[in-house]
């Protein structure tokens, strides 16, 4: 792909300093910060001597000059790249500047690496994806997207939507039209898009303890004060809890993250009655409840709404992959305007293409066979798991696409989550998933992708590091 260059060389005429002069020290500039990478691809010197109002020639002596300095390489009809090896210039103190923000890390709990590790949450089996299919898929959606030059509607593209809402009719339970719902860029967009909508500034939300930290720090950051209540084995209890000023529920009934329990269906009818009753709202996580391993999927909660005040959050990170960056809203009546005037001025859809493309993997019956194949592929790898645990004796519960461990005695698993990572494992601590520090400690190893050829070898690992960290 080529890089766009021409806003980052600053031409100004009223200088002194020669035009060629300055694209040079524009292009070593964003070279030597790695603003261009290695291997980027620039403008031919006739199209950026066009974009800048300049002379060819002009363009074509600053590209030699650096060429010369070894920043740039010619490859003929391939182009102008920048160079695979940069010549050393000079040290940090005295050369290339620093990037200031090349050590932020995002925010504790966030794994944020290219590549998962071992019994990481939240990521589909990476041996499983479909890829040529989605490749074949995608290629006929560019073709069919190329010439798209307008504006796309803000909720998404109405072939994504359509299917989504035929989906959810058949498999959730959750009858809606196309035009409720508003395509995102995953759960956390859907979220940034209601928060945006929803006049919830100041106010007070419930939310499950333990449950997704995510949903917490992005209410947090919305404004709103999150209020956790307890989960037992029929999920979230409102029963007994003050509701003062508690504008929002956020809740993960089709199965709880991180206890994997689904919401039973009394404690449904109390949420339901209680949103009615207040004038408030529920936010539902259909979280992983497409993969429940045991029995059929329960219904949407947005379903069983009768009063309008349940918004349906969907993704298909966990299903297909989090690098297609899609999820879903299905809004209320009553917030469709309200989320439609967010989307078309702050939130707008993902990738065109990518929406096209998923369009055709719900249309052509590929979704559903997917989701049937990852759940037998799914049962099979948390079998081997806690065989694989088993043979160690170590004490553990089943909980939906995880597998929750207890650690003896004395161990933070915060501490112990240190030394995981540095080694390329990656479980949760399940103490996060709690409310400030009374969370019990544990940890909850992701199954998604363990391999049963490897697994046993994998949880002597695991069980050798906790074992150091005991001693330690």
């Amino acid at each position: 792909m080529t890089a766009t260059v021409s806003p980052l060389l600053g031409i100004d005429r009223s200088l002194p300093i020669p035009l060629t002069e300055q694209i040079c020290a524009g292009l070593r500039q964003a070279i030597r910060q790695e603003t261009l990478v290695t291997g980027a691809r620039l403008p031919s010197w006739q199209d950026l001597s066009a974009q800048l109002g300049v002379a060819r020639g002009t363009v074509r002596i600053a590209y030699e000059r650096l060429i010369d300095e070894g920043l740039l390489v010619s490859s003929g009809a391939a182009g102008t790249h920048v160079a695979g090896r940069l010549p050393r210039h000079g040290t940090p103190e005295h050369g290339a500047e620093q990037d200031p923000f090349a050590d932020l890390r995002p925010a504790p709990g966030f794994a944020g690496a290219d590549q998962p590790g071992l019994f990481q949450m939240g990521i589909p089996a990476q041996d499983a994806f479909p890829a040529k299919l989605w490749a074949r898929l995608h290629r006929r959606a560019a073709d069919a997207g190329a010439m798209w030059l307008g504006q796309q509607d803000p909720r998404g593209t109405e072939a994504l939507r359509r299917e989504i809402a035929a989906h959810l009719a058949i498999a959730r339970g959750l009858p809606c039209l196309p035009g409720q719902i508003f395509i995102t860029s995953s759960f956390r967009g859907a979220l940034g898009l209601l928060l945006r909508a929803l006049p919830l500034n100041g106010s007070k939300a419930w939310v499950e303890n333990p449950g997704l930290p995510f949903t917490r720090q992005g209410l947090r950051l919305g404004g709103i004060e999150p209020v956790g209540l307890p989960v037992d084995a029929e999920g979230i209890d409102i029963a007994g809890a003050r509701d003062e000023d508690i504008a929002l529920a956020v809740v993960t009934p089709g199965q709880h993250a991180p206890l994997g329990h689904v919401l039973s269906p009394a404690r449904r009818r109390a949420l339901l009655a209680w949103a009615e009753a207040a004038g408030s709202w529920i936010i539902e996580d259909d979280y992983l409840s497409e993969l429940q391993l045991e029995g059929r999927a329960a219904p949407a909660l947005a379903g069983q709404d009768r009063s309008g005040r349940v918004i349906h959050i969907g993704s298909f990170s966990k299903t297909i992959s989090p690098a297609l960056g899609i999820g879903f809203v299905v809004a209320p009546e009553a917030l469709v305007q309200p989320l439609l005037n967010v989307a078309t001025w702050l939130v707008p859809p993902p990738n065109y293409v990518a929406q096209l493309a998923l369009a055709a993997f719900l249309r052509e019956g590929h979704y559903l066979r997917h989701l049937r194949k990852m759940k037998r592929l799914y049962a099979q790898r948390r079998a081997a798991t806690l065989a694989a645990l088993a043979h160690h004796d170590a004490a553990v519960t089943p909980a939906g696409l995880a597998v929750h461990m207890a650690l003896p005695e004395g161990i933070s698993d915060r501490r112990l989550l240190r030394r995981l990572q540095a080694d390329g494992l990656s479980p949760t601590a399940l103490s996060q998933w709690y409310e400030g520090d009374a969370g019990p400690n544990g940890l909850v190893l992701g199954i998604t992708n363990a391999l049963p050829d490897r697994v046993e070898r994998d949880i002597a690992r695991l069980r050798a590091l906790i074992e150091a960290e005991r001693q330690a």
